[in-house]
């Protein structure tokens, strides 16, 4: 089976964790696998539908095609499978309104051009569903051989409370600075770590910013306390797949988050991590897990638990070459 993946990068975080970490195993299951960025001008455009035919089956990773281009892919390839994590047929939490009907129309003509569908969760399969019924949800799934468990026998003098994502979400860690203000007054052995290319500054907690590097990722998680995800409690956040806290839950890191998509799957309240909506919540939270190592362990070793169990490319990949099977042969 011969199978040509498009993605929008090869270190965009989508790419790596829906793709990219999958072609190993896929190649070792007698897959072989050719992957390529998303065509960005009419010569590549020509050279990818002229290469079309040469696979069985064209996996496209989140972004969309549309009109013409569309038709043509869908002539030229054998099958399509379409995956995405985010709820690309909204506007964003930036937005004043979430509704678009260019959006959902661009998302209902690549839905139903597509043989099947894998949504990152069950919101996203929930709109897909009106479109066709070929579609099933595969979280997003981290390498466990990367993630090594946090080392807790170590003394720190500091307690990080960690964030790590993209330019495109820092706004929710800009609306969190209240609470990270009143946080730095109570707790002065508090500070603030932002893993991004981006960051923002607060006068009462110390920051550290660090830029994101593959090499870096999984120590600049393993240096955090607590991670935190912060959402928006609409349209554009049921969408997201939750992989901050598979991340923070992958090195043993308990996680404080908005009970919104997915996060309600991952995190049960109490358990590997806390719930919350206002800053108060938010407050409070973060504040008993300052206050107890050794809750922040417990629940630590919870969410890795949790992840090793069901979010792991050892667990999910069986389950996509399963999908590429059955589409290729159906």
């Amino acid at each position: 089976m011969k199978v040509l993946f498009l993605v929008q990068g090869f270190k965009v975080a989508a790419s790596r964790y829906r793709v990219l970490n999958y072609i190993p195993y896929l190649n070792e299951h007698g897959v072989e696998t050719t992957v390529s960025l998303y065509p960005r001008n009419p010569v590549e455009i020509m050279g990818f539908l002229g290469r079309l035919p040469e696979y069985d089956c064209l996996f496209l990773q989140r972004k969309r095609f549309r009109g013409a281009l569309l038709a043509l892919v869908r002539k030229r390839a054998r099958k399509i499978i379409y995956d995405f994590d985010d709820s690309v047929m909204y506007r964003n939490s930036r937005a004043g309104d979430p509704h678009s009907k260019t959006r959902m129309k661009r998302f209902g003509d690549m839905v139903r051009a597509s043989d099947f569908v894998i949504a990152g969760n069950r919101f996203l399969m929930e709109q897909t569903l009106p479109f066709t019924k070929k579609v099933d949800v595969l979280p997003t799934a981290l390498d466990a051989g990367r993630y090594i468990a946090k080392d807790y026998s170590e003394n720190k003098e500091r307690v990080t409370i960690g964030w790590i994502g993209d330019h495109g979400s820092i706004h929710y860690m800009e609306k969190m600075k209240p609470v990270f203000e009143t946080i730095g007054r109570s707790y002065r052995q508090a500070e603030l770590s932002i893993v991004c290319d981006v960051f923002i500054d607060c006068r009462d907690i110390p920051v550290i910013k660090k830029v994101w590097s593959q090499e870096t990722e999984i120590a600049d998680l393993r240096d955090m306390d607590i991670g935190l995800m912060p959402l928006m409690n609409d349209l554009w956040s049921e969408g997201k797949c939750g992989l901050k806290i598979l991340q923070y839950f992958g090195v043993g890191v308990p996680a404080v988050c908005t009970p919104v998509g997915v996060n309600k799957d991952v995190v049960k309240d109490g358990v590997a991590g806390f719930y919350a909506n206002t800053a108060d919540e938010w407050v409070d939270r973060l504040s008993k897990l300052i206050e107890d190592a050794g809750l922040r362990r417990r629940m630590g070793e919870r969410g890795r638990e949790v992840v090793m169990k069901g979010y792991t490319i050892e667990a999910c990949a069986p389950r996509l070459l399963d999908i590429l099977h059955r589409t290729v042969k159906g």
